[in-house]
């Protein structure tokens, strides 16, 4: 076996239960082996369950990836403290590279996950357990095996796609990444057979797991974004079953976790020492705003996914989703201090730094304002699309959307979506959906201009380095992380970096 040092997740997992040295072959009493393993019921919960917490992991930090590199979010600067500039304020600025530790980790991450799911399933298929009750289990994974690779390929491309385990390492070093066609293709595919699998519905005590409608959004979404609008329409019109909250706020609200809008959403529970808890708050709060937003003194909350001024701007007068969404400043010691800071996701919460929200990945609204600009790029402007926009804008308290031609209704929805959707995780894959790679590069230049003309946020006197807010082509695409090209000779790296 080649020796394995540092190889990167995805080698290390593929690795992990082949290595066969004699000094390793003593079996542990206090632990069961993988042959034991996934056995019953209760065994198959436990290793979906290892996966549900993966993706806990993975929505802590998704923010940096698909609201910092969009002109939603920004930060507020610390001038005495550029520890992060190399890392997670590179979206921020434009100027992530290869060595980027952040995507390192995530790549990491995804790939720890995938190979979770590719062993429950393979593990599954000898599993004398009850077809009744795999099913549903195998429709989960699928589902976040899909939406794993959905993100993926958004982040980098094409990328290395794998859906079995090997048996040893080596076969690793071989592997390349394929061609976007075929991930897609992947993605439609567990989805597809998700939606068969899962249920509707599920009791009280398993709210929160993936069901058929969150099957059929992630699918209707996967074929938007490629542009297979028809397709789109027709699977999304399937997801029924589902109403938007009276109240645009009890999509966040801890105590109304999984309501009505919901589709699916991340699970987290505060309040305990389980280890289970988010900590969006502390965050996205200012970071010298101490106890004023999170309600914790002496804490030091980490000033990220600060609202732009350009995104304060998006919401209309009288937009009731802007006093939900966002403050313009914070009062602290009796002085007012005026950094916008995100409150979707702050609540109160009873142990520091253990708040209670879930994070939001598909809501109805989300799915309404996919069929109005599914419905609209196939067919063009239509009483059915300006209904399913119009219900959106309404529980926002705004007045309906009526006789735009094409691309204005395209212009309406997208703003839309944006201040509906804001600091969810939506901004950025909308961006790059709706332009092309040269478009974007404008768009966003634009917006580094005007961010570096009247940043959101005082730097203290710092100047802008002459690389920031300066976006190019090929950061359409995250370069693939260094570590991962060293390892192996066959991966390559995206243009431009």
């Amino acid at each position: 076996m080649k020796k394995i040092t540092a190889i990167g997740t995805l080698l290390f997992c593929l690795a992990q239960f082949s290595c066969k040295d004699d000094m390793l072959v003593t079996t542990d009493p206090t632990r069961i082996g993988t042959d034991l393993f996934y056995k019953n019921e209760t065994q198959l919960l436990q290793a979906l369950n290892g996966v549900y917490g993966q993706l806990q992991t993975i929505t802590g930090s998704a923010y940096i990836f698909q609201e910092f590199p969009s002109d939603n979010t920004t930060l507020d600067f610390n001038p005495l403290d550029r520890g992060g500039a190399a890392g997670w304020e590179a979206f921020e600025f434009s100027t992530v590279n290869q060595g980027n530790g952040e995507i390192a980790n995530v790549w990491n991450q995804y790939y720890s996950m995938m190979y979770n799911i590719n062993y429950a399933l393979e593990k599954m298929e000898g599993s004398t357990v009850d077809a009744a009750v795999k099913g549903p289990i195998e429709g989960q994974l699928k589902f976040i095996r899909a939406y794993g690779y959905f993100n993926m390929v958004q982040y980098f491309g094409d990328v290395v796609l794998v859906t079995k385990t090997l048996a040893n390492p080596d076969p690793a070093f071989d592997l390349t990444r394929s061609p976007q066609a075929e991930v897609w293709a992947q993605v439609e595919k567990d989805l597809k057979e998700a939606v068969a699998l899962l249920p509707a519905t599920y009791p009280a005590n398993q709210l929160g797991r993936v069901t058929k409608g969150a099957a059929l959004s992630l699918l209707g979404k996967s074929y938007l974004t490629q542009k297979k609008y028809a397709d789109a329409v027709t699977t999304l019109k399937q997801v029924t079953g589902y109403t938007l909250n009276p109240l645009y706020a009890d999509n966040f609200n801890p105590a109304k976790k999984n309501g009505p809008e919901s589709i699916f959403e991340i699970q987290y529970q505060g309040g305990n020492d389980l280890g289970e808890q988010s900590n969006f708050a502390y965050l996205f709060a200012p970071r010298l705003s101490a106890g004023a937003v999170t309600g914790f003194a002496n804490t030091t909350p980490s000033g990220r996914n600060i609202p732009t001024n350009d995104m304060i701007a998006a919401y209309e007068t009288g937009d009731l989703r802007k006093d939900v969404s966002l403050k313009t400043s914070y009062t602290l010691n009796g002085t007012v201090v005026p950094i916008p800071y995100i409150i979707k996701f702050t609540y109160p919460h009873t142990i520091t730094g253990r708040t209670d929200n879930n994070w939001p990945v598909l809501r109805y609204a989300d799915v309404l304002l996919m069929l109005a600009e599914s419905i609209n790029e196939a067919t063009g402007p239509s009483a059915e699309a300006f209904d399913y926009l119009n219900q959106v804008r309404k529980r926002a308290g705004l007045a309906a959307k009526t006789g735009l031609d094409k691309v204005a209704l395209r212009d309406a929805i997208m703003k839309e979506r944006r201040v509906e959707l804001a600091f969810e995780n939506h901004r950025w894959f909308d961006l790059r959906r709706t332009k092309t790679p040269a478009e974007l590069t404008a768009f966003m230049n634009a917006y580094g201009a005007k961010e570096k003309a009247k940043p959101t946020v005082d730097r203290g006197g710092i100047a802008f380095n002459a690389l920031d807010y300066v976006y190019t082509d090929n950061e359409y695409y995250l370069p693939i992380p260094a570590p991962q090209i060293l390892i192996s000779s066959k991966l390559t790296q995206n243009p431009g970096y």
